[in-house]
Formats: C-alpha cells, sequence, structure tokens
C-alpha cells in the first residue's frame, strides 16, 4: 500500500516539474490566479496535517513535495508580475 501512495505522490507532485520550468525559461506565471494558487495550497496543506496526524508516509512526501512547488510557482509569480508591472 505504501509502495502504490508513493508511486501515486510521485506522479502527482511531479506533474508540477514541466510547468515550474515552463514559467521559469518563459518568466510568466500570468495564467496563473492567486486564487488557483492559494485554494491548492489550502488543499495541500490539509492533506499534508491529515498526513501528519495520521502517521501516513506516504501522503507526507508528495504533498511535502507539493507544497513545495507550489510555494516555488508562489515565489515565480510574485517576483515576474513585478518585474512585468501587472499587479499581484
Amino acid at each position: 500500500m505504501t509502495i502504490l501512495g508513493l508511486l501515486a505522490g510521485a506522479l502527482t507532485t511531479g506533474c508540477w516539474l514541466p510547468q515550474l520550468f515552463r514559467s521559469w525559461r518563459t518568466r510568466s506565471v500570468r495564467d496563473i490566479s492567486w486564487i488557483y494558487l492559494g485554494i491548492l495550497g489550502l488543499g495541500v496543506s490539509l492533506w499534508l496535517g491529515y498526513g501528519l496526524l495520521n502517521g501516513d508516509m506516504a501522503i507526507i512526501i508528495a504533498n511535502a513535495a507539493t507544497a513545495g512547488a507550489i510555494a516555488v510557482l508562489a515565489g515565480l509569480k510574485a517576483s515576474f508580475d513585478r518585474e512585468s508591472g501587472e499587479a499581484a
């Protein structure tokens, strides 16, 4: 069961890598809304809390990594929006 959870977590977390690389390469995250990032971040944080409370390593690892990817994407958005003069 743990291996299945880790595989699922690796796939769902790994799906963020192309977006992060694209955002870095194009220096644009204009199409990603702050509301989306906030709601997704909150959901991932709740899943992380659930995993921590239940001691489920697959949920903890997957959601900690996803939270990190969301944080990086939010950082890129803040930086690139500021560079382009868009409202953050």
